[in-house]
């Protein structure tokens, strides 16, 4: 089964995100997960709050420190525009990079605009995976 490795600094917003995101619209038909290369206490309120108006309920999830064993397990990683290349051990490279902008303590109508656009990524991965 595909699995995809989000990576972000903090995994506090977008990479968490695009794991729920992916979890919706695979619907078990392949896996996701995300981690940060120095994850934030906490998941941004506001990523949480955006989400929940998709009807994803992300408050369960916390961020996540990134592992090999992550990356080892993970069929493609993808990193989501943070400068996570400069903060990535060398065995955790991306495959891509999305180079979105960081929504983290952003007024929500910013956080909304990039959780759209990882949507669409998304959407376009899961057809791709599928």
């Amino acid at each position: 089964m595909e699995q995809v490795l989000f990576i972000c600094v903090g995994n506090s917003s977008r990479s968490q995100m695009a794991e729920g995101l992916f979890r919706h619209l695979a619907q078990g038909r392949a896996r996701a997960v995300s981690a940060g290369t120095q994850p934030a206490r906490a998941l941004d309120p506001n990523a949480v709050a955006v989400m929940a108006e998709l009807g994803i309920d992300m408050s369960g999830q916390s961020p996540k420190g990134l592992t090999q064993e992550m990356v080892d397990s993970a069929t493609r990683v993808i990193s989501m525009g943070c400068g996570v290349e400069e903060s990535c051990p060398v065995w955790a490279r991306p495959d891509e990079d999305w180079d979105l902008d960081d929504p983290y303590h952003q007024p929500i109508e910013v956080v909304r605009r990039i959780r759209d656009q990882i949507q669409e990524r998304v959407e376009a991965l899961v057809k791709e995976l599928a």
